[in-house]
């Protein structure tokens, strides 16, 4: 069987983009998913997207991490997912959509893509850590040597650890560079490793640093391994709106490949 398919990256998190508007994906097939996902064997990338047609939005969403199995919201992939909709003639410069966390509002210019994020309204703030859901759950600590820690490691640590034992969780390490800029790492759950960028992941970030009082700002600027990301949102009493991502896309290549 020969699969279509196309790769996009937004700051080195990279998508399989597969054209399913005509239901011939097998989307139940978690060995093929994680097959196209795998670097050696298959395509490569952190997590697999399906472009689907919606009954009256734009398109639908359906995202897949690379272990094969369906996940929560991905913000980078959200961006990409509106270039390949521009691609394939589907929107213009805007687009609303949904997926797995809702409706999503997103605006193209150029090769930026701006996502709208959800509402978030509950963050839980330890000594050590911060908690919250953008889409996807979030665990935000601040490190001292960001640039030479085993992410990996520590990252997988806690996310089998004892406080999110039962579902599991995204890890964010973080470093301040300025009052309104960050440096941020991630161990993405269903990756099981370290990726270049996670959207949901700076976006948790930023709103984070507010919560805490290590900015005062709404437009934040978010360093990572695979390339710059902002953040703008507003607040009011803990809880925040308006919420965008915002990056650049790329379209890495198209192919077709056989299993």
């Amino acid at each position: 069987m020969k699969l279509n398919f196309f790769k996009y990256q937004g700051t080195g998190n990279d998508f399989v983009m597969i054209d399913n508007r005509h239901e011939s994906f097998d989307k139940k097939n978690i060995k093929q998913i994680s097959f196209l996902c795998d670097r050696r064997l298959g395509i490569g990338a952190d997590g697999l997207i399906l472009l689907e047609n919606h009954d009256t939005l734009d398109f639908k969403m359906t995202y897949y991490n690379a272990d094969g199995r369906q996940s929560s919201m991905c913000g980078n992939g959200g961006r990409c997912i509106t270039a390949f909709a521009n691609y394939l003639g589907v929107v213009s410069d805007k687009a609303t959509f949904e997926a797995i966390d809702g409706i999503h509002h997103s605006i193209i210019e150029d090769n930026v893509v701006r996502l709208e994020m959800q509402n978030v309204s509950q963050i839980e703030s330890s000594g050590t850590h911060v908690f919250l859901d953008t889409g996807s759950p979030h665990h935000v600590q601040m490190e001292s040597e960001l640039q030479t820690m085993d992410v990996k490691m520590s990252g997988s640590k806690i996310r089998y650890g004892e406080l999110y034992k039962n579902e599991g969780c995204n890890i964010n390490f973080v470093s301040k560079i300025n009052d309104a800029g960050f440096a941020v790492r991630t161990y993405e759950r269903g990756v099981e490793d370290e990726t270049l960028s996670c959207g949901t992941g700076v976006t948790a970030v930023a709103l984070a640093m507010h919560y805490i009082g290590a900015t005062e700002k709404n437009v934040v600027t978010l360093n990572t391994k695979g390339g710059e990301l902002q953040v703008t949102f507003d607040a009011c009493d803990g809880s925040y709106s308006n919420i965008w991502l915002i990056g650049p896309t790329e379209q890495v290549y198209k192919g077709e490949i056989q299993w």
